[in-house]
C-alpha cells in the first residue's frame, strides 16, 4: 500500500512553495515522482525530499522539472527566491533568525530603520489624495514606447513570475509576520519590480497588468510597514499603490486600497473621522463598479469607523449591507485579490465593531466564527483576534478565561515577528491591570516575560 503523501505547506518558505508547486505541476500532470524522475535522469528520492522541502534543488534539477512538465518557465523562475533563501539557511535559526535579518539589512544601511519607523503618518494629506483619486480620468495613464519585440520590453511571462512572487511573499507574511520577511520583499522591490517599470510593456494589456501587479506589491510593502510599526513609510507605500491603480486605470483596486488599506491605517493610528472619508470616497467613487464581495469590504471598514467613533446605528446599517452583499458574491466572478473575504473576515470585522462599542459578548460571538474558520497557517491573525478575545473576557469579568486565552495569543504571537501582534498582546496587558493582584493575572504577567519579551509590559 502506498503511503499518504505527507501535507505541505506552502506558506513556510519559499523551499515549501516551491516543492508545493512542484507537486501540484506533477500531479496535474498525472506522473508519479518515479515516472518524474525517470524523465530528468534523477532519483524518485531526490523528486520526494525537494517536494517535501527536505532538499534545496540544484538549478538542473529545476530546469529539468520546468521542461518535463511543460511550466514554461514558472519554476525556474522561483530560483532566485530559492537562491536567497539557501544564502539565508547559514544565518542562526530559531528565535534569532529575524534578529539576525534585521540586524544584516541594518549593516546594509545604518540607521536607516530607525528613521523609516519614525516617519510620522500624516491624516492632513488623505483628503487630497482621495479627491485626486476620485477625480482621476478613467482608463489607463500609461503609453506603450518601444519596437515590438524589443529586449527590454515587459511581457506576460516577466509578470507571471513577478506574480508568483508575489503569492509566495503573501504566505510568508501571513505565517511569519513582516519581520522576517519584509527586508525580501524590499529588495524584490528594488532589483526586479523596479526594473518592470522602467521597462516599456509589450501591449497596453500587459502595461496594465503590470501596474496593478505592481499596485499589490506595494500594498504587501505598506502591509508590512504597519506590521513593523512604520506608520508614516506604510501610508507612503499605500499611497503609491493606489497611484499605480490609477495608471492602470482599475479603480475597483483602488477603492479598496483607500477604503480598506488607507482607512484601516487611519483607525490603527487613532484617526476615526479621516478614516471614515476614506471609506465613503471609495464607496462613492466605484459605485458603478462594485462586486458584491468588494462592497461588503468596503461598508465594513465604513462600520469600523463609526464604532470607533461610538456611532452604535451607523454601523450597524453598514454591517447590514456588508452582510447582504457578501451573501450574494460568488468567487468565480470576484477579482482574485478579493476572494479571501469570506464570512469569516467578515465575522472579525463585526468583532472588531464590537468590540469598540463595548459589547463583550458580541465579540465573543462574532469571534468564535472567526476564530473557527480561519486557516492555521494565518499565525498574525490568530495572535490578534485571539489576544482581541482575551479582552473581550476581560470586559465580561471572566478573568480565569481571559488568561488562558491570553496565554493561547501569547503563543501564536511568539511564533511571528509582528509589531501588531506583540501590540495586541500588551493591550491584554493594559486591560488585565486592575486585577494585577489576581494570582492568574500574575501569572500571566510572569508566563509573558518568559515567553514573549518584548510584549512584556
Amino acid at each position: 500500500m502506498g503511503q499518504t503523501p505527507r501535507t505541505l505547506q506552502p506558506s513556510l518558505s519559499e523551499r515549501h512553495f516551491f516543492g508545493a508547486e512542484l507537486r501540484r505541476l506533477r500531479e496535474q500532470a498525472k506522473l508519479s515522482q518515479a515516472r518524474l524522475g525517470a524523465m530528468i535522469r534523477f532519483s524518485s528520492d531526490l523528486v520526494r525530499r525537494v517536494e517535501t522541502a527536505d532538499r534545496f534543488p540544484s538549478r538542473e534539477f529545476v530546469e529539468a522539472c520546468d521542461r518535463a512538465l511543460a511550466a514554461g518557465g514558472a519554476l525556474v523562475r522561483l530560483l532566485p527566491l530559492l537562491e536567497e533563501e539557501r544564502g539565508r539557511a547559514t544565518l542562526p535559526s530559531g528565535p534569532t533568525r529575524a534578529g539576525a535579518l534585521l540586524a544584516a539589512q541594518g549593516e546594509e544601511m545604518p540607521g536607516v530603520a530607525d528613521m523609516v519607523v519614525r516617519v510620522p503618518f500624516q491624516p492632513g494629506v488623505l483628503d487630497r489624495a482621495a479627491l485626486d483619486w476620485l477625480n482621476a480620468s478613467a482608463g489607463p495613464g500609461l503609453s506603450v514606447t518601444g519596437r515590438a519585440g524589443s529586449p527590454d520590453q515587459v511581457c506576460e511571462e516577466d509578470l507571471d513570475s513577478a506574480e508568483a512572487a508575489l503569492a509566495m511573499f503573501r504566505q510568508l507574511d501571513h505565517t511569519h509576520g513582516a519581520g522576517q520577511v519584509h527586508a525580501q520583499v524590499q529588495r524584490y522591490v528594488e532589483r526586479e519590480l523596479n526594473r518592470l517599470l522602467a521597462s516599456p510593456p509589450a501591449s497596453e494589456a500587459v502595461g496594465r497588468h503590470l501596474y496593478t501587479l505592481a499596485a499589490g506589491f506595494f500594498e504587501l510593502c505598506g502591509y508590512q510597514a504597519v506590521d513593523t510599526g512604520a506608520h508614516g513609510l506604510a501610508q507612503r507605500r499605500y499611497l503609491r499603490a493606489l497611484r499605480l491603480t490609477e495608471a492602470a486605470g482599475d479603480r475597483l483596486y483602488g477603492s479598496y486600497l483607500l477604503a480598506v488599506n488607507i482607512g484601516h491605517l487611519a483607525l490603527h493610528c487613532g484617526h476615526p473621522e479621516p478614516a471614515r472619508r476614506m471609506a465613503l470616497t471609495a464607496v462613492r467613487g466605484s459605485e458603478a463598479l462594485l462586486t458584491p464581495a468588494v462592497a461588503a469590504t468596503l461598508h465594513a471598514v465604513v462600520a469600523r469607523t463609526h464604532a470607533r467613533l461610538g456611532r452604535e446605528g451607523d454601523c450597524l446599517l453598514h454591517l447590514d449591507t456588508a452582510e447582504k452583499q457578501l451573501a450574494r458574491s460568488k468567487p468565480e466572478d470576484e477579482p482574485a485579490w478579493i476572494r479571501y473575504f469570506d464570512a469569516a473576515y467578515l465575522a472579525d470585522e463585526i468583532a472588531h465593531c464590537f468590540h469598540d462599542l463595548g459589547q463583550p459578548q458580541q465579540t465573543q460571538r462574532h469571534l468564535g466564527d472567526a476564530l473557527t474558520a480561519l486557516s492555521p497557517t494565518h499565525v498574525r491573525r490568530l495572535a490578534i483576534d485571539t489576544a482581541l478575545l482575551a479582552s473581550s473576557l476581560v470586559a465580561a469579568g471572566r478573568l480565569d478565561e481571559a488568561c488562558a486565552t491570553a496565554r493561547e495569543a501569547v503563543d501564536h504571537a511568539a511564533r511571528t515577528s509582528s509589531h501588531r501582534c506583540l501590540q495586541r498582546i500588551v493591550e491584554v496587558q493594559v486591560d488585565l491591570e486592575p486585577y494585577r493582584c489576581k494570582p492568574e493575572v500574575r501569572e500571566f504577567g510572569e508566563y509573558v516575560h518568559h515567553r514573549l519579551p518584548l510584549a512584556a509590559v
